[in-house]
């Protein structure tokens, strides 16, 4: 086995861009930033977009490049999913930072304007009542406060909030942006990635690249600085392929039994069932074989037992449910009566 490689810290936070301009594929949205950055007269912002693709690390760059390290303490208050942001919070810390008044100190070499800034992480996990409590902040210390919200859905953000902020959509990373990011952290860390392992980490990251650090972090603190496909795989918690497939394969043999003993050898090794229901969702979608009605009976009951597993449903009885569904559904067997 390669030599372990020592750690020091998160490679998220390492390589974590310290300017706007440094942020991969996002290139709309950084144009527009910097221009705006150029004036230092900023709106307030919604960033919006899948996870790992740089809205928090875009906003804490603006909030750098405006007040520089010294004044950034002073001047930007962080709140996320993990603090207490109920409508008390927001009525008292919030409104309490957002009214202090801005001093007079500046740093050579940043704009320090005259404004104060709130960055609300995962804001769409604030409660309808404490993002209510917000408008009337947002209004009465505009002068001196701006807000970014950051956020997976937009959806869930109320419209009086999202209708106040400039909003920016951020878009999951192709292959190609992740892989030149990565190669350039094994470059700086002295690793030996091959294509095949790259394009690996590429697709079990699902253009997330703060997940695919993790995974690259992880797998070389265990095995080495020498990496391959199944060393990535197996700290990452993806399903192999081969088991997938093997479901797949009992299900088109129409053995009732055959299907139970595939469902309790992956129950017994210990595979995630929710896990293994997305993979066995892009098996199915992606294969040629299946008439699109199967394919759609299929989905549906993958969309149901998804439901049954959140609401904390036996994984051994869904599972089985899934593979007795895909039995009928390959062998056009009647649906099951509705009682």
């Amino acid at each position: 086995m390669a030599p372990l490689v020592p750690m020091t810290q998160p490679w998220v936070e390492k390589y974590r861009p310290r300017q706007v301009k440094d942020v991969a594929h996002q290139e709309e949205v950084i144009r527009v930033l910097t221009n705006t950055l150029q004036t230092a007269d900023l709106p307030h912002m919604l960033f919006y977009g899948p996870p790992g693709t740089g809205k928090t690390t875009t906003a804490l760059a603006i909030a750098y490049q405006l007040y520089g390290p010294e004044l950034y303490k002073s001047r930007v208050l962080e709140l996320n999913a993990s603090d207490d942001r109920g409508i008390n919070v927001v009525r008292t810390k919030i409104k309490d930072f957002a009214a202090v008044a801005v001093g007079t100190a500046r740093k050579v070499g940043y704009p320090c304007p005259p404004y104060k800034i709130i960055i609300l992480d995962e804001a769409d996990s604030m409660t309808e009542d404490a993002q209510n409590a917000l408008r009337r902040t947002m209004e009465t210390y505009s002068k001196v406060t701006r807000f970014f919200f950051i956020c997976n859905y937009i959806s869930r953000i109320i419209e009086p909030l999202a209708s106040r902020c400039a909003k920016f959509r951020f878009k999951p990373l192709s292959e190609e942006v992740m892989s030149s990011r990565i190669m350039h952290i094994c470059n700086e860390e002295g690793l030996n990635l091959d294509a095949q392992a790259l394009s690996t980490l590429s697709a079990i990251s699902q253009g997330d690249l703060r997940r695919a650090i993790t995974y690259l972090q992880s797998a070389t603190r265990l095995f080495g600085s020498s990496l391959s496909s199944s060393d990535l795989i197996s700290v990452s918690g993806v399903i192999p392929e081969d088991v997938v497939k093997a479901l797949l394969a009992a299900c088109k043999s129409g053995e009732f039994d055959v299907a139970n003993k595939e469902v309790s050898n992956i129950i017994a090794d210990g595979y995630p069932v929710s896990q293994l229901m997305a993979q066995f969702l892009d098996v199915i979608v992606s294969a040629d074989d299946i008439q699109d009605d199967q394919k759609a009976r299929i989905c549906k009951k993958l969309g149901e037992t998804d439901k049954c597993l959140v609401d904390g449903a036996d994984e051994y009885l869904q599972l089985l449910d899934v593979a007795s569904e895909t039995i009928r559904a390959l062998f056009n067997m009647p649906q099951t009566l509705v009682f």
